[in-house]
């Protein structure tokens, strides 16, 4: 054995104790004929101790380490007289008797340390060596936990876990593909999962009535903060349920987390919002709603105006901002910079401050009586002090631009708190959402997601309106999951796929052997898929995934440490009988 206890474990009630200790040496300090070394691993930092009077030439060898040396250490545990509060092992300290050097380490690249001096593309390129940080360290512990305690919740429930095939048939519809070409099968290819979805309903046709996975899923699309190319779903499913069934289940499983984590218990259930107001109150089917600013609608006040900005505009809405009639000019300006950023989109921005004093101050002042702004601050619920931020547009667009503002004045007013949290369940999603561009409905969720029975009658006749039974969890913004009831009947699935412009040969194409199952008794079933890596990176107060995935890939998409993607050999294309054309130059 290289060490009979961790650089963590060591008290003072183990002084007088003879220990080996191995690991990483952080740093090295000299202090007249002493010298320190920080010794860690993973479990955390022990000082060890040689002194020049009493050996001299183990004192030079310590001496000659550098950092990340790798080192075997053998000496006494001893009260340390200047304690260090800040360490679980700083009352104590190892007075070395032999030390072995088992690795070198050449410099490295940047300091293991919380604050790092590396930055992101280089600590990215040596991976291995930023999770040894301890912060990064962390984050994989909780991701550890939380799998341990997600798999014991949903055991303790009656959930088998059953893993499904990661080389599936390609199905276009929603995000791309990665697909794999099969040598076996010329001109053929497999792609990577999406999700488990057309597995897990085939597992619930087989009577397996409870199912999940902690399963990898890998989507070929633009990469932003809460993405990664491949990435971790808690997925499951259950037979003979309504949506009432599914959010009490997992409603109960993310309190649990929650308790088990961060020791906060929800004892309320988790508000519900339908789709439409979320898109109406906060412009986003994720609304934060840790802090309030719903917006509010005064079309009908400014529609006959002299403003024509305002006058014209399909809608005006804006929100109030408490407490900030005091912004300064520069204030203001900047937070119309804001969104004017192409990002957001908008033109201009209009501001009404009500002031301590009863005066009333407008960017459109001279376009408004002060009665009228009153009125529309009587719609706002605007108290002294306060500021109303409008702005006018196209609905959804201006709906969109609005919310960006709205999380932009929770940021400034310090009411996006990491420490807070605020889940709700979005319900009442509309069943399929029409594309200008291509003249068809798509499916919101996915095609086999069950329409609200009370709307099946508008399936033809007013599509648009249908509401899909389907729900996401919210919690802080943050899409942590959905999912939806499931149409079992295969007569209704026929009737989604014409709705879809899909033909009977395409439908068949793709999704025929789901729908062969159907002919053999398919239970009614739902389900859903909670985002593992939001889940953790939402507990461990990050604004990232890519910090609780080991290995994860850049914004564009590759590893920097491994160089992938890269070109394959041509003897392989070969053999698979591909050929890569030539970029073409723009």
């Amino acid at each position: 054995m290289y060490r009979n206890n961790t650089c963590g474990e060591l008290r003072l009630k183990d002084a007088g104790k003879e220990v080996k200790l191995a690991g990483w040496v952080q740093r090295l300090r000299k202090m007249g004929g002493m010298t320190f070394i920080d010794l860690r691993d993973r479990y955390g930092i022990t000082q060890i101790v040689f002194n020049n009077d009493t050996d001299a030439e183990l004192c030079a060898r310590a001496n000659a380490l550098g950092r990340e040396f790798v080192v075997e250490v053998v000496g006494e545990v001893a009260e340390r007289s200047n304690k260090n509060a800040n360490l679980p092992t700083g009352e104590i300290e190892i007075i070395a008797r032999s030390l072995r050097v088992l690795n070198r380490s050449e410099i490295p690249p940047f300091t293991i340390e919380d604050d790092t001096d590396g930055g992101d593309d280089l600590r990215m390129k040596y991976r291995y060596l930023d999770l040894r940080r301890p912060c990064v360290r962390k984050n994989l512990e909780l991701r550890h936990k939380m799998a341990f305690e997600i798999r014991r919740y949903l055991d303790s429930k009656g959930f088998l876990e059953i893993e499904t095939p990661i080389l599936v048939k390609s199905t276009p519809e929603g995000a791309r593909d990665f697909v794999v070409p099969s040598r076996m099968n010329p001109g053929e290819f497999y792609a990577l999962p999406q999700s488990p979805q057309l597995f897990k309903q085939l597992l619930m046709v087989s009577g397996f009535d409870r199912y999940f996975q902690i399963a990898k899923c890998f989507r070929d699309e633009d990469l932003r903060a809460d993405r990664q190319p491949e990435f971790t779903q808690i997925d499951c499913e259950m037979s003979f349920v309504e949506q009432e069934d599914v959010i009490e289940m997992f409603e109960g499983l993310v309190k649990h987390i929650f308790k088990y984590v961060k020791g906060i218990d929800f004892t309320e259930p988790f508000p519900r919002m339908t789709w439409h107001d979320a898109m109406r109150l906060y412009g986003s089917d994720k609304p934060d709603i840790r802090f309030g600013m719903p917006f509010v609608e005064i079309t009908d006040l400014v529609k006959d105006s002299g403003f024509k900005v305002m006058a014209d505009a399909e809608l005006t809405v804006g929100i109030c901002a408490p407490g900030c009639a005091s912004y300064t000019r520069k204030q203001t300006d900047a937070l119309t910079d804001f969104v004017k950023r192409p990002q957001v989109g908008a033109k201009g921005l209009v501001y009404v401050k009500f002031e301590p004093d009863g005066s009333v101050k407008s960017s459109v002042g001279k376009f408004f009586t002060d009665e009228q702004l009153r009125q529309w601050g009587e719609r706002f619920g605007a108290k002294p002090g306060d500021m109303l931020l409008l702005l006018s547009g196209p609905a959804d667009k201006t709906r969109k631009q609005l919310c960006e503002l709205r999380l932009e004045m929770g940021e400034r007013l310090g009411l996006r708190d990491k420490n807070v949290f605020a889940p709700l369940w979005v319900i009442d999603f509309p069943l399929f959402e029409w594309d200008d561009e291509t003249q068809r409905y798509y499916a919101m969720h996915h095609p086999f997601t069950s329409p609200n029975p009370e709307d099946i009658p508008l399936l033809h006749s007013d599509t648009g309106k249908v509401r899909a039974t389907a729900y996401d969890i919210v919690v802080n913004g943050t899409e942590l999951g959905g999912g939806s009831i499931r149409i079992h009947d295969a007569k209704l699935q026929d009737t989604m796929f014409e709705l879809l412009g899909f033909t009977e040969e395409r439908a068949r194409e793709q999704f025929g052997f789901l729908m062969n199952a159907f002919k053999y008794g398919a239970p009614p079933h739902g389900g859903l898929a909670l985002g593992f890596d939001r889940f953790v990176s939402i507990l461990a107060g990050l604004d990232t995934i890519r910090d609780v995935i080991a290995f994860p890939k850049n914004n564009s998409g590759r590893d920097v440490m491994n160089e992938s993607p890269s070109p394959i050999d041509a003897s392989q294309l070969e053999e698979l009988r591909l050929e890569v054309k030539p970029e073409e130059k723009k």
